[in-house]
This record gives C-alpha cells, sequence and structure tokens, in this order.
C-alpha cells in the first residue's frame, strides 16, 4: 500500500509587528495592540504519514544517554579580526552556530558583514557571501567603496534556498552569509518570500545545514518600525546569537548589542564608527560620548554604565523651561520616559525643586540608550543643575539609584565604574552612602549621599 501525502490549508492571520497569529482578522493585534496589521497567509498543515523527510541533526538522537558520556566537542573560536564584533559575539564565531543580525535599514549590517567576511577571507577563512537583495554588480560597487574588492571571497546572488545550499554543499565554506533571510524562499512551500512559513522553514533548513556541516551560518535580517526582527518571534530562538544594530543611522557611531547567545554573554555591546570607508571599531568608546574643551554648562551630568564587562561614560543632559502649553511636556531621548517622570516626582517630593509647570527635555549624548537604574542619580542631578542654574564641573562623575522613598540606593561594580572614571580625568564622584569601596580610588574626592535631598544640598553648595 503506497503512503499517500496529506495535507490540510489552514487560513490564519499573522501580525506583521510581533509575529502572532490569529484564527480571525481583527483591526487591532491582541498581543501587541498594533492597528491594521494583521495580514492573511496560508499554513500547510502536513499529517502523520504523509511521507515528508524528517530534518534532524547530527550526533546520536536516537538513543538515551548520559549526559556524562557525551563527548565535548572543539568549540574554538574563530576570530573576526574585529575587536569590538569579537566582544559582541563572546570572542568571535563558535563552529556551526547560527547568528541572526538585525537592524535599521541603511544603519550597516551589510556593510559590517562584508568588511568582516573580506578580512577573514584574507586570512584563509573560506566564506560565502549570498545577496538576495543585490546584483552581483551592486555588491562589487559596494566592496570597491570599502575597500575590498580584490578579495577572493565567494559571491551568489540567489534567492531560491535549494540552489543556495546545493553551491554551499558543493563549494563547502566556513563562514556563510544569507543577505537577507526575508529575501530567501523554498519552491515546495506556498507563500511569498518573508511570509511566516517560508522564514521558519528556511531558517530550519540553514540551522540543520549549519550544525550538521559545522558551518558558521550568519542570516542578517529586516526589522519593523519598532526595531524588532520582521517576521514570527521562533525565528529568534530557533537561531544561536541574536544581535542588534542601535543608533540613528543619521549619526555616526553605531551601537552592536547582543540580545541572545548560546555561546556566550547577553551584555556585552560593540561601539563603531561609520565612515566613508565601513564600519571601524572604537576602542575607547567612553571618549566619544564626552565632549572635551567645552566649558561647563547647567544640566549636564557625567554618568557611568556597565555594558557587560565594559564600563562606559556617557553624558546625561536635561533642559528646563516655562511651559506655553495648559500641560507641560516631558520629553526623553535615550532615557525611558516613565523613568523620567518619577525622578521628577521624586525631585518635587524630597528634593524641593519645583518644575510641576515646566516643560522638561532629557537626553544621552551621542545617541546611547540607558535603561541602567544607576544613571537616576545623574539625571535628577542634570535636571536640577539647569533648573537653579547651576553648572557642575565636567570632572564631575554621579552615580545612584533612587527609591521611592527619596533614598539613594547602591549600585553592582561600583569600583569598577570609578575606576574608569578616574582613568578618564574624572576627580570628583557623587555616590550612594550604603556602597562601600575596599580602596582608595586615585586622588578622586568621592562624595557619599543617603538621599536625593542630600544630593541637592551639595549641588546647591556649588552655587
Amino acid at each position: 500500500m503506497v503512503a499517500v501525502n496529506k495535507s490540510k490549508k489552514e487560513i490564519v492571520f499573522l501580525c506583521t509587528e510581533c509575529g502572532n497569529t490569529t484564527p480571525k482578522w481583527a483591526g487591532r493585534c491582541p498581543v501587541c495592540g498594533a492597528w491594521s496589521s494583521l495580514k492573511e497567509h496560508v499554513v500547510e498543515n502536513v499529517v502523520e504519514g504523509s511521507g515528508r523527510t524528517v530534518r534532524g541533526l547530527g550526533g546520536p538522537v536516537h538513543k538515551v544517554i548520559p549526559l556524562k558520556d557525551v563527548a565535548s566537542e572543539d568549540t574554538r573560536r574563530l576570530s573576526t579580526a574585529n575587536v569590538e564584533f569579537d566582544r559582541v559575539l563572546g570572542g568571535g564565531f563558535a563552529p556551526g552556530s547560527l547568528v541572526l543580525i538585525g537592524g535599521d535599514p541603511g544603519i550597516g549590517k551589510s556593510t559590517l558583514v562584508l568588511t568582516t567576511l573580506a578580512t577573514m577571507n584574507a586570512a584563509g577563512v573560506k566564506a560565502l557571501y549570498v545577496s538576495g537583495e543585490e546584483s552581483a554588480c551592486q555588491v562589487k560597487l559596494r566592496s570597491e567603496r570599502l575597500n575590498v574588492s580584490g578579495s577572493d571571497m565567494l559571491l551568489l546572488c540567489e534567492t531560491n534556498l535549494e540552489k543556495i545550499l546545493e553551491h554551499a554543499r558543493e563549494v563547502k565554506p566556513q563562514v556563510l552569509v544569507i543577505d537577507s533571510i526575508q529575501t530567501v524562499y523554498k519552491g515546495e512551500l506556498a507563500g511569498t518570500p518573508g511570509c511566516a512559513t517560508q522564514l521558519r522553514e528556511c531558517t530550519l533548513d540553514l540551522m540543520v545545514f549549519a550544525k550538521n556541516t559545522g558551518c558558521i551560518t550568519i542570516l542578517i535580517g529586516h526589522v519593523t518600525k519598532d526595531g524588532q526582527i520582521a517576521g514570527p518571534r521562533i525565528l529568534e530562538h530557533m537561531v544561536d546569537t541574536v544581535v542588534y544594530f542601535e543608533g540613528d543611522r543619521n549619526h555616526q557611531y553605531r551601537l552592536l548589542r547582543t540580545i541572545k547567545n548560546r555561546f556566550g554573554a547577553t551584555d556585552e555591546v560593540g561601539v563603531f564608527e561609520m565612515t566613508g570607508h565601513g564600519l571601524n571599531p572604537v576602542l575607547n568608546p567612553s571618549k566619544v560620548f564626552l565632549q572635551e574643551g567645552v566649558p561647563p554648562t547647567p544640566g549636564s551630568v557625567v554618568c557611568c554604565t556597565m555594558e557587560g564587562s565594559r564600563a562606559l561614560l556617557f553624558e546625561t543632559q536635561a533642559l528646563v523651561n516655562q511651559t506655553n502649553f495648559a500641560v507641560p511636556q516631558r520629553v526623553a531621548a535615550g532615557i525611558d520616559p516613565k523613568r523620567l517622570t518619577i525622578i521628577l516626582a521624586l525631585l518635587e517630593k524630597f528634593g524641593g525643586v519645583t518644575i510641576g509647570a515646566s516643560d522638561v527635555f532629557a537626553s544621552i549624548v551621542g545617541g546611547l540608550k540607558v535603561n541602567d537604574a544607576s544613571s537616576d542619580l545623574a539625571l535628577a542631578l542634570a535636571v536640577a543643575s539647569n533648573h537653579v542654574g547651576i553648572p557642575l564641573s565636567r570632572q564631575t562623575i554621579a552615580i545612584g539609584e533612587l527609591g521611592l522613598s527619596g533614598e539613594v540606593r547602591g549600585v553592582s561594580l561600583l569600583e569598577q565604574r570609578l575606576k574608569e572614571a578616574c582613568r578618564l580625568g574624572m576627580t570628583e564622584a557623587v555616590v550612594p552612602a550604603c556602597c562601600k569601596l575596599t580602596e582608595r580610588i586615585g586622588s578622586m574626592n568621592v562624595v557619599r549621599v543617603h538621599s536625593l535631598s542630600d544630593a541637592i544640598t551639595w549641588l546647591m553648595g556649588k552655587k
């Protein structure tokens, strides 16, 4: 008796913003709340006995063995020859890893990957770059602008996944790049490239290829208007590493941040500078976000945040102005707007700073986005400084988290933050009184404050 393929086509509605699927159409997505984001998709469900080939990873998958008996494979990293890129990846590419890189259009995803592949190829690494959005001539022109046109890197302009994998098995590259995953499709599946079914199945095939061959596979993904990887969220669960580009594409500096990493830490960040010849790593990013040679101005305070193992100094600015509207404005750039609202309430309640009828604008210099609670004290001092017109020295740093009772709470790795600040020439630091330092930080004057009112009193003493 011959097995008959049994399949059933089902119509679902996929949210283009968050990837959620619902059986019925609605004007608003029930998960993310986006309006007019549900689009119709056809999903083919194959039942048992259909004869479909089951894809699996290599190894002893068909028997149960103790964990201690599993042989540890050689996990030596493959360096990208880029210090910042290696930092984000946890020391380089792990063999057989599947890496997803996302970011806004024009922010530098293809530029970073192309220059990295050319550098690795010059070191003897066999690389295959698959372009689904640009022709070979366009890739050549971009490589000339990046000064890597003489590379022996292999190039393939193709969107059919079966043909891509066929060429990959033939040339056997150590690194495979798909630019972008939303342009790749499987001919046997219904739906256009980029739909939920195509994305899921193509990524699964690439994952199996990477694991079974040990080829490092890099996927470049489009993002939605909210900055999330376009398509179903399962795409991020299937890959080993998810890396996002952050920053304004009109700004020269870019941040590369790891959201997920099965082979390293998930809190590392890399800083790059966009130039006419590509992305250059910034080895000392603290100096990038601190402006030198400018006299002190009210409303500017230096703070420090921890990005993985790196202490990063940045400048917080605030502007307080009498409002011309019935409801004062609260505008934040690089800062959580809700956090700004809480800090303004604490200044009113415990700091004696009356700004209820004033517009308040706050931002992080350089396009940096900071979610670290240790920047609360710096933001509060920046608002108070601009309101009373008292400038703080460029060599003064403030670190501390504010509680809802007006207390200044401790922060982690305070000594490491202060050592970095001292190395960059900071001479005075305002820190929580509850934090204990095991050693003196150079010649830095450390001011300990118990509460927000103590910090405001210290600020008024600068007048």
